[in-house]
């Protein structure tokens, strides 16, 4: 039996301790939101927040996210400035990475309400859009970091 706290609910799975937190999330707990993309960490579909920070949830087990609060793309308000600025902007093509990449900007923001063009692509250089809307996801971090000023408040 394994304990999360996802969004803000608690859960209690009967499940091994080292079951994918990512299959977790999607296939007990229905929150589809959150997207298999490499299995490996590497594409950032399946980008989750851990305590606050963004973490890849396909490299992590339940007894990894034991005790830890998890949000998902589903538990992100929203109103949240990246989810506004996403949809002012259109960022999403095919819109399957988005939530990822949605949740990796939202950490970032959390971590500085002003973030230069290295601190960004630092954040997003392993983040991968298969439609490539490369240049949509920084407009839409920029319209982020301007409502974020606007409302004087980190993401």
């Amino acid at each position: 039996m394994v304990t999360l706290n996802v969004n803000g609910k608690t859960y209690k799975l009967d499940l091994p301790a080292e079951s994918s937190l990512l299959w977790t999330i999607r296939d007990h707990l229905k929150l589809t939101g959150t997207k298999f993309g490499c299995g490996i960490g590497e594409c950032g579909g399946c980008t989750v927040h851990i305590n606050g920070k963004a973490a890849r949830s396909c490299t992590l087990t339940l007894a990894d996210a034991k005790g830890k609060k998890i949000t998902t793309i589903e538990g992100l308000p929203e109103k949240h400035p990246v989810k506004q600025a996403w949809i002012k902007e259109q960022v999403a093509q095919c819109g399957y990475c988005q939530p990822g990449m949605v949740m990796q900007v939202a950490s970032m923001l959390a971590e500085s309400a002003k973030p230069d063009a290295d601190q960004i692509i630092g954040k997003l250089d392993n983040m991968i859009c298969r439609c490539g809307t490369y240049l949509r996801i920084k407009k839409g971090i920029r319209t982020a970091v301007q409502m974020t000023a606007k409302e004087g408040r980190r993401a």
